[in-house]
């Protein structure tokens, strides 16, 4: 069976995969290099943009725009420019389309920024990760913590819509120093902050430090509380979690991660980007769901596109079942949780998709919360969320409840 997808909102995902050093925790396909032609990695993410946006059944417009990385602060401000000039070119704009650079606070970043933002970004995402100079080096840092403040200071010259990164759950972190990191965050008044727990993923220096037996994040009670007093105090600051990890004032929330998370149609580009949209279903008139993943060697994936006009590594097109999942797995991050009724509208009966045996065990358990609403037109439907307990156990919840 093929999922009836309807045209939903389009994201563009743009990878630069550069960087100057390689932070110890990250597992993101970047590389340390200062010697790479900055020109000709433009042109194709150009040209490989050219090429996927072939693929769609009709133009459609962007409501997002995200450069990630990598360090995308160190791309050139001309060659920002240039891609979002052509991406407008080829699709061309929704009237309130967020346009995202990460970048790094170091100095040289920060002023880079203002170029950024003549190129046409209108957002910001910093790489901060830590207001301790302790925990910085610990985590690669290049800045600190005064260099992060100062950066913050500089880019909201010229951008509202900020947020920054912190990452906690360190090795040996107390409640106590992480609520005071927390509140210097808070007093900054910014619209989002994204707060990651440490994790140590295979392939990462870290990684390599745990398994030689050396502690390198907090036990899983311990960054269980820190969660639940994340929760507690974003909460009454008013930048209550709209997602997991993802905090926002009223309508602050990033577009571009809500399209992942709504399981709707991005695009990517360049070294290691994967994309998800629908694309023209062969013998039908059903929409059906295209996964790409391009080559993650910059190399590689410059010389494919040079030839063949795009990097494609692997490409599949997802059954019923996956997007019901997809919609399952990203939705269920979400404070909103998911509504069972579109999953089914788009993707077939529910249990062709759903456990409902593990779905009643996880809500005596106390970890989802299943209740009845009434849409504007006054017909019913069922959403599905996870409690604040059930958010600490996602992956396992998904394991019970997916067929």
């Amino acid at each position: 069976m093929t999922a009836n997808l309807a045209p939903t909102e389009l994201g563009l995902y743009v990878h630069w995969p550069f960087c100057r050093s390689k932070c110890p925790y990250c597992d993101f396909n970047s590389h340390v290099s200062t010697t790479y032609d900055a020109a000709a990695f433009g042109d194709a993410l150009c040209r490989e943009m050219t090429y996927m946006a072939g693929l769609l059944p009709a133009k459609r417009p962007l409501t997002s725009i995200f450069f990630g990385g990598g360090t995308p602060s160190l791309m050139p401000a001309a060659i920002v420019g240039k891609i979002i000039t052509h991406a407008e070119a080829l699709f061309g704009f929704s009237p309130t389309i967020e346009i995202t650079a990460e970048a790094n606070p170091t100095s040289v970043e920060a002023h880079a920024m203002t170029a950024f933002h003549q190129a046409g970004v209108n957002r910001v995402s910093m790489g901060v990760q830590s207001l301790d100079d302790q925990l910085l080096g610990f985590l690669g840092r290049e800045h600190s913590a005064k260099d992060a403040l100062a950066a913050l200071d500089l880019v909201r010259q010229r951008f509202d819509n900020l947020s920054i990164d912190l990452i906690y759950a360190t090795p040996g972190q107390t409640a106590k120093a992480w609520e005071t990191m927390l509140g210097r965050a808070l007093d900054l008044d910014l619209p989002h902050m994204s707060l990651y727990q440490l994790t140590i993923e295979p392939g990462t220096v870290f990684y390599t430090r745990q398994r030689a037996g050396e502690k390198m994040n907090l036990d899983d009670d311990a960054a269980a509380d820190l969660f639940d007093l994340t929760q507690s105090i974003t909460a009454s600051a008013g930048l209550a979690a709209y997602e997991i990890s993802n905090h926002a004032k009223a309508g602050a929330a990033c577009r571009h991660n809500l399209a992942y998370w709504h399981a709707a149609d991005w695009i990517g580009i360049g070294p290691g980007a994967h994309g998800r949209f629908a694309v023209a279903g062969k013998g039908s008139d059903l929409i059906t769901r295209n996964g790409t993943a391009t080559r993650r060697s910059p190399a590689g994936w410059l010389q494919a596109v040079q030839t063949a006009g795009h990097g494609i590594e692997t490409q599949q097109h997802d059954s019923a079942a996956d997007v019901a999942n997809e919609m399952m797995m990203m939705g269920l991050r979400l404070i909103t949780g998911v509504n069972l009724n579109t999953i089914a509208s788009l993707c077939g009966p529910q249990d062709n998709w759903l456990d409902g045996d593990g779905l009643a065990t996880a809500i005596d358990a106390g970890w989802l919360d299943l209740s009845i609403e009434n849409d504007t037109a006054g017909a019913q439907h069922s959403r599905l969320r996870t409690t604040t307990t059930g958010r600490l156990r996602l992956n396992h919840l998904l394991a019970m409840i997916l067929r």
